[in-house]
């Protein structure tokens, strides 16, 4: 057995569906009490640990940046502690928010980390506090996470198409669309295979391919969709938020390939599926 901190959000939803998983929400486990996820892990006793909880209010961390450095931080920092003392894996998704965001060459694993935002520093607490552990694990960064479930861009677009016929998207922010999906098998075949060699421990990428714009994914959402839509392309200043977004969110997802043989997924395979879903849910 799997166990998995996260209930209801998108890739926890994901890695239901998927195999051997004990899932843990909210009313399981508070993760702003990291010594509750230590007695969630030796309770359990999983052969490996998945972490996809995260406090992921980008722009309400910006007022509340020590919940989320509890959250993002501390609590992946002592489940990895528990893993390293159980002597089982740990895979933990962080975000390519931990980069500077700037450029526009794909970001390696091993670049220099300069998070712009309060969500972006308690990633990369997080990350630190896994890596400092001495437990095997892979710390597996994504970007732009879409599904037919919770909040995020595909349902955005497409619930403001039910009363626009025109919509301003930015456009000069540039990254990978990953369907929830790609990334919770990526995370299974990632949790099997350290299992079975702990040399594949380290800090890898994730993300659905091509890279694109918001607008030009935008594009792609309502042309699957059969939706009548006028995008009209936006530079970010045109759309300010509380916190700093990032203009270069590419990353290089080669060593993800190479150690376990997962290449990056089409996001537009991805997309097609999500769609399917959400008119079946209607």
């Amino acid at each position: 057995m799997i166990l998995v901190f996260g209930k209801t959000g998108q890739v926890a939803t994901e890695l239901q569906r998927l195999g051997d998983i004990t899932a843990l929400g909210r009313k399981d486990v508070d993760l702003s009490d990291p010594q509750a996820c230590v007695g969630a892990i030796i309770h359990h006793a999983p052969k490996a640990v998945i972490n996809a909880a995260a406090y992921t209010a980008v722009d309400k961390a910006e007022e509340e940046e020590a919940n989320a450095t509890v959250i993002n931080g501390d609590a992946p920092t002592a489940m990895a502690k528990a893993c390293a003392a159980l002597g089982i894996p740990l895979v933990h998704i962080s975000t390519d928010y931990v980069f500077k965001g700037t450029g526009d060459a794909p970001w390696c694993s091993d670049d220099l980390m300069a998070p712009q935002n309060a969500y972006g520093r308690s990633k990369h607490a997080g990350e630190n506090g896994v890596r400092d552990s001495g437990a095997v694990h892979a710390i597996l960064r994504t970007s732009w996470v879409v599904s037919a479930h919770g909040a995020n861009f595909v349902k955005t677009m497409l619930r403001l198409s039910d009363t626009r016929d025109a919509l301003n998207v930015v456009a000069d922010q540039i990254g990978g669309p990953t369907p929830a999906r790609d990334i919770a098998v990526a995370c299974l075949k990632i949790a099997e295979q350290l299992i079975q060699d702990p040399s594949k421990s380290g800090t890898y990428h994730f993300s659905g391919a091509p890279d694109v714009s918001w607008a030009q994914f935008a594009s792609e959402i309502f042309a699957q969709s059969g939706r009548a839509m006028t995008i009209h392309p936006i530079p970010t200043a045109e759309y300010p938020t509380p916190a700093k977004r990032p203009l270069n969110s590419r990353m290089d997802c080669s060593s993800t390939e190479q150690v376990f043989g997962i290449p990056r997924p089409d996001w537009r395979d991805g997309l097609n599926v999500i769609l399917k879903e959400l008119e079946g849910n209607k």
